[in-house]
């Protein structure tokens, strides 16, 4: 794998006016109420509890968890996200400890009663380090605490591969040009924007996990998968699963 392809830009994937330009519409009211009352449901969100949200962008989900009574902490590498999520916290009257971090790098003890790593936030490192980060997860817990995330499910992935994908946006071009390393199991994209005439590029790669990966990735890391879901609705995963929802815990 050549140096161009194998890097990740994180400064440029996740440049903040790019990534709400393209992506906002998607990330909307209605799917964000559904993705928090799906959260609440399988992570038992039953009395108000400590909860950390590792990669937790503009804080999409962690205002509206805070509204329901949690007192949540929300960690994320780019500063321009937390400045987005510490606003919509203040119009929403919410309090939330927002700091800057890598999931990497996190020095949480056993504090949290749930951790949430959602919208394919999973799988952007090495994998020594993603078996890290859940790792530090687990000692992020209490005993008895859960984590979830989210990920694309390889198997079914691979059955519909598309080498390129354009999403065109009041004339402003995000293309996507993937490919799949079999050996590595890292699904590379060269993504390129186009916006006002203005080319940036913007690499990155993702591992991608089939089922039985990712159940041995998350014992290995010390939890024990309670459920592995297909869906938000809470469908088991099957072999025509786009995704995969992990929810474990912390013996």
């Amino acid at each position: 794998m050549d140096n161009n392809q194998s890097s990740f830009d994180f400064e440029a994937v996740f440049q903040v006016d790019d990534y709400l330009y393209f992506y906002g519409d998607m990330l909307n009211e209605e799917r964000t109420e559904v993705e928090v009352a799906a959260l609440a449901r399988l992570l038992e969100l039953d009395r108000p509890m400590q909860i950390l949200d590792l990669a937790c962008g503009f804080g999409r989900h962690t205002n509206r968890l805070a509204a329901l009574g949690h007192r949540m902490t929300g960690v994320d590498l780019m500063p321009g996200f937390l400045e987005i999520a510490r606003q919509d916290a203040k119009r929403r009257s919410v309090q939330v400890n927002y700091q800057p971090g890598d999931m990497r790098q996190i020095q949480y003890q056993a504090e949290f009663d749930r951790v949430l790593l959602a919208f394919t936030a999973f799988g952007y490192f090495e994998d020594e380090e993603n078996l890290l980060v859940l790792q530090n997860v687990r000692r992020a817990l209490k005993p008895g605490g859960l984590v979830i995330f989210d990920t694309q499910n390889r198997d079914t992935f691979l059955k519909g591969f598309v080498p390129c994908f354009v999403n065109e946006k009041e004339g402003n071009l995000m293309i996507d040009r993937i490919t799949f390393d079999t050996q590595t199991g890292r699904l590379y994209n060269r993504r390129i924007v186009i916006r006002d005439g203005v080319r940036r590029d913007k690499p990155f790669f993702v591992r991608m996990y089939n089922p039985t990966e990712i159940r041995a990735v998350v014992a290995e890391a010390g939890l024990e998968i309670t459920k592995l879901l297909g869906d938000w609705e809470g469908n088991p995963v099957s072999a025509e699963s786009r995704r995969m929802i992990v929810i474990a815990r912390k013996p």
